[in-house]
Parts: C-alpha cells; structure tokens; sequence
C-alpha cells in the first residue's frame, strides 16, 4: 500500500510541474482591444469576465458590469483573441517520420509520450484546440482522453486515429523490403467492402473525425501526387458509412481529379487542396466544403527537409509544386473558397503551427482579419465545436490567448504568442516568468 500511495505521489509531481495555474472562480481580463473570433472588427479599451472557466461578459470598459470580488488580469498593450485552432496536425509524430527508419526501433508506445511533449508545446504555441488528422496508431484518441481527463496539458482535441488509405498509396509503407511486411501509416483498405469495414473500426477505437488520402502525396515514396487512389464509389462508401456513424470526413487531396471526386462524394474538407481547378473551386462553394490549406510545410521541406532526413523524392515533389499552390489558393480565396485554418505540424517541428498565418496575409492576399476566422470560427465550425469554442462570445468556455500589439497590422504577432488561457486556467503569462 505504501508503495502505491509514494508511486501516485511522484505521477502526480511529474503530471503537474510546469501545467498551469488555475484562475480564481471569476477572473477578469483587460486589453487594449480584443479580436472575438466572428470577423467583426475589433473592440478598444476591452474588457473579458470569466467565471467558473466560461466567459460571462465581454465588451468595451466601462460598458461591462465587473464583480467586486475578481481577480483582474492586467493586460495593457496586448490583443485578446479566441485560442487558436489548427485542423491538421500530427502530434505523434516529427520532422523526417516520413524517410527514416523510425518506426523500425519506435513502438507505438514511443510516440504516444512524443504526442505528450508535442501537446503542451502546441498549447503553449496558443493553439487550445487541435484535429489529429491521423497518427498511424491509436495514441492520438488516448491523448485526447488524457488531455480531457486534466491529466496532462495540452489542446482540446478530435482525432482520426490511423485514417484509410490505399495499397501502395500515400499512406502505406513502399520502398521496403516486402518480407519486412510493415504495417501502414494508416488502415490500408480496398474497395467498398473494406473501406466500410475501415471506417467501423476507426470509430470502435475512439476516431471522431474519418481521415482518407483521396491523392498521391509529397513525403510518400512510390505514387504521384497528381493520381487519384480511391475510386469514387469507395469514396461514397466512406462518406456514407462515417455520416451514418455520426462522422465528418477530410481528404488528404493534392491535385483536381482525387479532390473533386472527394468534394463530390460528401466530405466535409480538403486538405492540402494545393492543386485545385476552377472545377474544383466551383464544387466546394456549392457544397459547402471547407479548404485547409498547409502552406508553410513546403516551405519547411525545400529549406530544411535535408537536414531533417526528409528523402530527395519529396523535396522534388515540394519544389515542383510550391509555385503553383500559392497561385491555385489565392485564386480559390478569392473566389469565395471557405478556408479553415490548418498546418500538417509534424513535417515541420510542432510549436510553428503559426507560421502559415504570414503566408496566408503575405503570399495569399488574405486579410488579416479573415486569417484570424479562419483559425478560429471557421475552424470550430469545421471541426465541429463551435457550440463550446472559437470565438469570445458570451457563454463559450473561456479559450483566449493574447498577443502584444495588434495582429491586424502584423498577423506574424501569432506566432509570439504571450498568454494562454483554457477552460479559464492559465498556461502562459507574462506575469509568470
């Protein structure tokens, strides 16, 4: 018994140096302005009431009735927003998971602690929400529980869990000495019968969302990125067995002929979508599909994917594609495309997943003010919490980071993220260092 209660002692020290610290019951928060996540403009002198982790009152100073015994968290010069959010992420795996051996000398149970570590950097990067779109195993849905659980720090999550993927597609092992039969990065089924079976047995081990690779893609060997890999009745199937389940669909989709047949078979976004056509463009607007743009990963590959044993195929793939999506995307944004913000952080290291916002502004032409909604609004309604999150609206769980300065002056403030709150405890604080 003695050895339990001193064993319990020590996860307890462990879990808990260095998580955060608990707001009182009603807390506060003054800015210079706050930014709520809706798209409206921004508010001056504001000022934020939460109790019990859930916004009460929000709006301009003076115009918000304050209880007499809060807590008030000073923040003059900074900027609050809604917690960011990022809706392609891999926080089991790394740079380079792609080419090296790693899954040679790693268990699952390597990178269930590597999805802990990537978690409380991705919070503290002020990203409070996540969708783990794929892990190749099933630690992301245990991640998720943990986090839920309040036993270790780390964003609000919704997971895919080994998603689907074709024989020899993007998401199987090629390259390899067949007698070595490695398992996929993810479930590899074929045909309608399989990739129905597939999806039943993603939502049994805990997937809330159905990820599938519909296209060829950059870091895997053996297939190109242009070429379709699931049929369109298969992609039916899947759509129709993960809505009758309850479950939103996302296809990894590079290029037109894959991504179409996805949007036309139901599902809820494109990821990546780097290649897309006017076609394209006209499908998702009629749909109704949102677009998760990953921008920053091929900037990360070309520049430093030699360095992070990135294999020479897939900085080709990279550099051949680069120019064309940035042309392709701003032209879908343009043209009234819904965009919901996502990074695929794991190709480059976890913690710069606001390095796509500068791209977004910068090479994209996005207004900095959309930029925001799309990590925030357009994200929870993506991902399907915004009844809970998303924007800093009376009644939604206190989810705010700040920054200082305005962000809509230089939208690359995101990535020096000052102050984190979730569920109304503090993460970060410049008033902690």
């Amino acid at each position: 018994m003695k050895f339990w209660l001193t064993l319990t002692k020590w996860m307890f020290v462990v879990l808990c140096l260095g998580c955060s610290v608990a707001a009182q019951e009603i807390t506060v928060i003054r800015a210079d302005r706050l930014i709520d996540g809706t798209g409206a403009v921004a508010v001056n002198d504001a000022v934020m009431v939460v109790n019990e982790g859930r916004i009460v009152a929000v709006g301009k100073a003076g115009e918000v009735e304050i209880p007499q015994d809060a807590e008030t968290i000073d923040m003059s010069g900074y900027t609050l927003l809604p917690g960011l959010m990022d809706c392609h992420v891999h926080l089991t795996g790394r740079p380079g998971d792609g080419g090296d051996t790693d899954r040679l000398r790693e268990s699952d149970a390597h990178r269930a602690i590597l999805g802990v570590a990537h978690a409380k950097i991705t919070l503290e990067s002020g990203f409070t929400t996540i969708r783990n779109i794929g892990s190749g195993s099933y630690a992301d849905a245990a991640l998720r529980d943990f986090i839920e659980a309040g036993l270790i720090p780390g964003p609000r999550m919704r997971v895919a869990t080994r998603g689907l993927g074709t024989t020899g597609g993007h998401a199987d092992i090629n390259g390899w000495n067949s007698d070595l039969n490695l398992p996929g990065y993810a479930e590899i089924a074929d045909g309608p019968s399989e990739v129905r079976k597939a999806v039943r047995t993603q939502i049994k081990h805990g997937a809330d969302v159905i990820k599938v690779t519909a296209t060829g893609g950059v870091l895997s060997a053996g297939d190109e990125v242009g070429a379709q890999q699931y049929s369109d009745e298969e992609l039916r199937v899947i759509v129709e067995t993960a809505s009758m389940l309850g479950r939103k669909v996302a296809a990894h989709a590079h290029s037109p002929a894959g991504m179409n047949a996805a949007v036309r078979a139901g599902v809820a976004s494109i990821e990546h979508g780097s290649l897309i056509n006017d076609e394209g463009i006209v499908l998702m607007k009629e749909k109704g599909t949102f677009l998760v743009p990953t921008l920053f990963t091929l900037d990360f590959i070309i520049e430093e994917g030699d360095r992070h044993g990135i294999p020479s195929y897939a900085i080709e793939k990279a550099k051949a594609m680069s120019e064309q999506q940035r042309i392709r995307l701003r032209r879908a944004y343009e043209e009234g495309v819904r965009f919901a913000y996502g990074t695929d952080a794991a190709v480059f290291p976890h913690g710069l997943n606001a390095r796509d916002f500068g791209i977004l502004v910068d090479e994209l032409g996005v207004k900095p003010l959309d930029a925001i909604t799309m990590a925030t609004a357009n994200a929870a309604e993506l991902i399907g919490v915004d009844e809970e999150v998303g924007t800093l609206t009376v009644g939604k769980w206190a989810d705010v980071i700040a920054v200082e300065g305005n962000p809509l002056e230089n939208i690359r403030l995101l990535e020096q993220v000052r102050f984190v709150m979730k569920g109304g405890t503090v993460y970060v604080s410049p008033m902690l260092h």
